[in-house]
């Protein structure tokens, strides 16, 4: 397979589990001295992966959240962000310019602060002392955030429960995923690799993952066009322009937000000749109860698209690490 390290993959998901005692310990801190709100602050995918837990923490929790967009940040503000918030983020680089100077506010004000940077030596490492460093799976490090916060709340009783059957058989579910996914990954890449346009749907906590991929992959690493719509918001605007050849790709998920991306699955054969599901529900996750599959939906989706990235890499000849404009010059 292109790309593809199976014992790599095992051991980031595995790692990123292995966090849960250090990101409960800094939670106890922060929970023992009480707070009124959690902010998640980001930029591009890790704004993304913040979407996708805000969903999470909605629809499962009465914890007040704030989904904040750094750069927007530095200019609106947000007067709900006080020193009674507990600002949550994440940084590979740890020196994304709007990050650090969206940090560098934040610390005025005095939030409490939990960081996962990949980078221990950065400017955000070195910002504060509730830094978390770890490569990767961005998405697992904020659900466990969230998903102790609602335990420490009383709203997770299944806690210990689910994060036993993750830790037993996540990271194996999710490579046999991206084992299984990938003769799709290569078909769908050879028909869709030269596309004027792409357009991509989700909802729930498939929309942060949907926006992300259009976004940061397709855009950005791929240079093709695309545009990413939530399933509610597709009925009010982008279904007027779908015709039978437009490419439409429609990412279904299991979580309370799954019948509107079924609204979208139901139209489109209507209108389109060009439209392809994702739904996590064609994947199994082995060992994993039922009940918890709308919370990993969103990593199951991604092994897919990882595949789809492989392939399309692989026969457009153009690297995915290679980029014309971002952090070339100033702007």
């Amino acid at each position: 397979m292109l790309k593809f390290n199976e014992q790599k993959q095992l051991d980031n998901v595995n790692g990123a589990l292995s966090l849960k005692p250090e990101v409960e310990k800094w939670v106890d801190k922060i929970w023992d001295r009480g707070f009124e709100n959690i902010c998640f602050l980001g930029i591009g995918g890790t704004y993304a992966s913040a979407l996708q837990v805000e969903k999470h923490l909605k629809a499962k929790s009465k914890l007040k959240v704030i989904v904040e967009e750094a750069a927007e940040f530095l200019t609106t503000g947000n007067k709900n962000v006080t020193d009674q918030t507990i600002v949550i983020i994440s940084s590979v680089t740890g020196n994304t310019k709007e990050m650090v100077e969206a940090m560098e506010k934040i610390k005025e004000i005095g939030s409490y602060v939990i960081e996962f940077i990949d980078e221990k030596e950065s400017t955000l490492a070195k910002m504060f002392d509730n830094v978390i460093s770890y490569p990767g799976d961005e998405q697992l490090k904020f659900f466990l955030v969230a998903d102790y916060l609602m335990y420490k709340n009383e709203e997770f009783d299944d806690y210990e429960n689910y994060y036993d059957q993750l830790e037993k058989n996540l990271a194996k579910d999710l490579v046999a995923i991206e084992k299984s996914a990938d003769n799709f990954g290569k078909e769908f890449a050879e028909k869709h690799r030269h596309d004027e346009m792409q357009y991509y749907i989700g909802a729930g906590n498939q929309w942060g993952s949907t926006y992300s991929y259009a976004m940061c992959y397709v855009e950005e690493q791929h240079w093709l066009r695309s545009k990413s719509i939530t399933a509610a918001e597709f009925f009010h605007g982008t279904l007027e322009i779908i015709d039978e050849n437009t490419s439409v790709t429609l990412f279904i998920g299991e979580d309370a937000e799954r019948p509107l991306a079924e609204r979208v699955k139901k139209f489109l054969p209507k209108v389109c000749g060009n439209y392809t599901i994702i739904d996590s529900k064609d994947y199994p996750l082995d060992g994993i109860d039922e009940k918890y599959r709308g919370y990993l939906s969103h990593l199951v989706t991604h092994c897919v698209t990882q595949r789809i990235d492989a392939h399309i890499e692989h026969l457009n000849r153009h690297p995915m690490d290679i980029r014309r404009y971002y952090r070339q010059f100033d702007y």
